[in-house]
């Protein structure tokens, strides 16, 4: 019955896309954050959903060409561009398995080259709104199920997500839930009604709760980091304190023994063996980005053969444990110089589309937002300190709303100069709401 649920909402995507290549976007993160196909247990469960929505999508946007945005060239997307170039390289110059290489390089290109053509498809406040409502029901649904799940067994038992997905182990999904969190406080900002609003509270509490019962020591530092940027930048921020103050707290009280203690890990990181493997895998990273510069050493340094070489203790083997040091031991110091400029001009251009909309009521949705997904980033920073997550996809439909909120408020206040000026009216104080309160 699964099975035929899903084949069923396939092919009217696909209708869709043809119509509206906005729908093939939408699909393709359905595909690829939630794999509702997972849930299956017949032959929708390893169909190749993602490969055929995507060529959908393609044609669609042959199809509607005329009506494709122009692509933003900006720092972000240049950058952005770039880095999926350079993700190729070390692989093929310096990789320890070459034969191993092509899988984990598809899996990275194909998720940053739908981001790319996502720029030239997604351009109006209902496409971005509809984009954010897929990435919260995608993630929120195991966050809902597993704080559930939390609260009914004591936090006796870590959630785990689908397989095969980038969300499958706990701490993965832990991470996302967390990062999903301010994407339903921005919704939850929009609504109008009570009901709807109450359920946004329900939905953030059970996800916070499915984080906290992953026993995730990065989700936690990652929900102690958020809760104040959240706070910081939401607003009506009384409501928010109160849930934060009082509700978390409550959480963390509940949990069972095993938990107190696997946090109270962080301090004593010394003395725990998966802490001192994952300090192994960050020298071996650092003398390998080091020895290749300004190289890495491809897509599957994490083994035997780069230990043996870099590692101070080549006899434990771990993966990086740290997006940081991923993008570094992979792709060498110009690959971590990407990563990570990536979304530091993601955060500027963040906080240059608040600034310029907080004066215009208009836009208050937009201000929102953006301020929304810097919230979301800092997760991301703080809980990926401590995951093999470079990959991940949610940052960077992240990037990708924040590029695209800022095309639409820089175009809304260039309209509303040029009616300014078309009527006489355009004010000569720059803080007015005609300059965006810069």
């Amino acid at each position: 019955m699964r099975d035929l649920i899903i084949l069923g909402l396939f092919l009217a995507l696909i209708y869709k896309t043809f119509r509206d290549p906005v729908w093939g976007v939408l699909g393709w993160v359905w595909m690829g954050v939630m794999n509702p196909h997972r849930l299956a247990y017949g032959f929708a469960h390893d169909a190749p959903w993602s490969m055929v929505i995507a060529l959908a999508l393609f044609l669609s946007m042959l199809i509607h060409r005329d009506k494709l945005e122009k692509f933003p060239t900006s720092g972000v997307t240049i950058l952005l561009s770039i880095w999926i170039l350079w993700i190729g390289v070390s692989p093929m110059l310096f990789s320890f398995y070459p034969e191993k290489e092509f899988n984990y390089w598809s899996r990275a290109f194909k998720v940053l080259l739908m981001v790319l053509a996502a720029l030239l498809v997604i351009k109006r406040r209902r496409d971005l709104d509809w984009l954010v409502m897929v990435l919260v029901v995608s993630i929120a649904y195991y966050g809902i199920k597993g704080g559930v799940f939390t609260v009914l067994t004591g936090g006796a038992a870590r959630v785990w997500g689908p397989e095969g997905s980038f969300i499958e182990d706990n701490n993965s999904l832990a991470l996302a839930t967390i990062m999903t969190v301010p994407l339903i406080r921005y919704l939850q900002l929009q609504t109008t009604k009570r009901w709807q609003r109450h359920l946004a509270s329900g939905a953030m509490l059970l996800c916070m709760a499915s984080a906290v019962g992953s026993q995730s020591r990065g989700a936690f530092l990652a929900i102690i980091a958020m809760s104040f940027f959240m706070w910081l930048k939401s607003r009506n921020k009384l409501p928010l304190a109160l849930v934060v103050l009082v509700a978390l707290p409550l959480i963390f009280v509940f949990m069972p023994d095993s938990w107190s203690e696997r946090m109270s890990t962080i301090k004593t990181y010394d003395q725990d063996a998966s802490a001192l493997g994952r300090i192994n895998a960050w020298h071996t990273a650092w003398r390998m980005a080091l020895d290749l510069f300004p190289f890495g050493g491809g897509f599957t340094v994490a083994g035997p053969a780069a230990f043996a070489k870099y590692a101070p203790d080549p006899s434990v083997v771990l993966t990086a444990h740290s997006i940081y040091f991923q993008a570094l031991g992979e792709h060498g110091f110009m690959g971590l110089f990407l990563f990570v400029g990536i979304f530091v001009l993601t955060w500027k251009r963040a906080s240059a589309a608040i600034e310029r909309s907080k004066a215009v009521p208009e836009l208050q949705w937009a201000r929102d937002l953006a301020a929304m997904c810097q919230v979301g980033l800092i997760g991301y920073a703080t809980g990926g300190a401590f995951l093999s997550l470079v990959y991940f996809d949610l940052p960077y439909y992240l990037v990708l709303i924040v590029v695209v909120v800022d095309r639409i408020v820089a175009r809304e206040m260039t309209e509303r100069v040029k009616a300014a000026k078309a009527a006489g009216t355009l004010p000569r104080d720059v803080h007015s709401p005609y300059w965006g309160g810069t």
